[in-house]
């Protein structure tokens, strides 16, 4: 008896607390992206009991910063919303090739090591080139005059 008789209130609030809260096409109407997500934070989930109310999901939220070219391979380092999948630089003056653990200093500042026992011999002035990220954190270093590339990691 007991049961049913908290199974009734609940039936009977149910209405009332859908009236309050936010619907899917109330959400998509926003157009302001913080507010909009916001409501979509606080629509109630099927398996909750009551809906999400907080502070925090009522406040609208800033956007994400815009990734920061001297930040790209420490990501791992700092924690990170957003980061660019490349970069391009080059290397200024003569380059001559690589071996394993050798560090490679970009024109930007930037410093790489190389993370693999890959080698090559080049005779090149400048060369351009560009990290990319791979799978699971790994980085690949491309020349843009040839098809060698190395596996890499961010050093300075």
């Amino acid at each position: 008896m007991r049961h049913l008789a908290l199974l009734s209130l609940a039936l009977a609030a149910g209405p009332a607390l859908a009236e309050n809260a936010p619907t899917l096409q109330a959400c998509r109407a926003i157009t302001d992206a913080a507010q909009r997500l916001a409501c979509y934070d606080a629509l109630p989930l099927p398996s909750a009991k009551a809906p999400a109310t907080s502070a925090a999901a009522a406040a609208p939220t800033a956007a994400p910063a815009a990734p920061d070219p001297a930040k790209f391979g420490f990501e791992a380092k700092s924690v990170r919303a957003i980061s660019a999948d490349s970069i391009d630089s080059q290397i200024d003056g003569r380059f001559d090739g690589w071996g394993p653990k050798d560090r490679i200093k970009l024109a930007n500042g930037q410093v790489w090591q190389i993370a693999d026992d890959s080698n090559a011999v080049m005779n090149a002035t400048n060369p351009k080139v560009t990290i990319r990220r791979g799978l699971m954190g790994v980085f690949y270093l491309e020349f843009e005059t040839s098809n060698r590339t190395a596996k890499v990691k961010r050093v300075e």
